[in-house]
């Protein structure tokens, strides 16, 4: 990175991979790591024993972001209408606590803001928001084939399915907050 002054946010919402793609287009993103957080377990967790549920982790992004191009609360808003912040422990057919709605804040500040866009965003669904919204722990990167996930791998079943469509959401209502693609 550069002298840039970025900032961190780190979010969970499902698998990691859908997530990533979706803030690997959004402007001011400069760098998008899969990873877990928010467990429990002694050391370094490795993605099979946070899939069993039992290390307490979450799949979660961290993203390091510009706040003169993005804000830490728009950020959020794309991130809380990506996923389905209403169910508990659950996005789509990914079920169990590693794939909860979680925002882990870096400051009080960012808690406060957490806090006030779930309040601006729960009107908008059918039932309340069950984001957790809790303070960052130790962060651990996720194993290299995490990374660039859909990237690498867009022809598989998973991401043409799943991925795919949650990319032409957010492209469609986050229009005016994404990269700019040179032809």
């Amino acid at each position: 990175m550069t002298n840039k002054n970025y900032e961190l946010a780190t979010v969970g919402g499902g698998c990691f991979w859908c997530i990533e793609a979706i803030f690997q287009e959004v402007n001011g993103v400069e760098k998008v790591v899969s990873g877990y957080t928010g467990g429990n377990a002694p050391g370094r967790p490795t993605y099979r024993e946070v899939c069993s549920g039992l290390t307490g982790h979450a799949e979660v992004i961290q993203i390091s972001f510009d706040p003169s191009v993005i804000s830490y609360e728009d950020l959020l808003v794309i991130f809380m209408t990506s996923h389905d912040p209403t169910t508990m422990n659950r996005q789509g057919a990914d079920v169990g606590s590693q794939y909860r709605s979680v925002i882990y804040y870096h400051s009080d500040e960012q808690k406060k803001i957490a806090t006030e866009v779930a309040k601006q965003i729960d009107p908008f669904y059918d039932g309340p928001i069950v984001t957790e919204i809790s303070p960052i722990g130790e962060f651990f990167e996720a194993e290299d084939y995490h990374q660039d996930y859909y990237k690498n791998n867009q022809a598989q079943g998973y991401c043409s399915a799943v991925i795919t469509p949650k990319l032409a959401k957010l492209r469609k209502m986050h229009a005016d907050k994404l990269k700019k693609t040179v032809s």
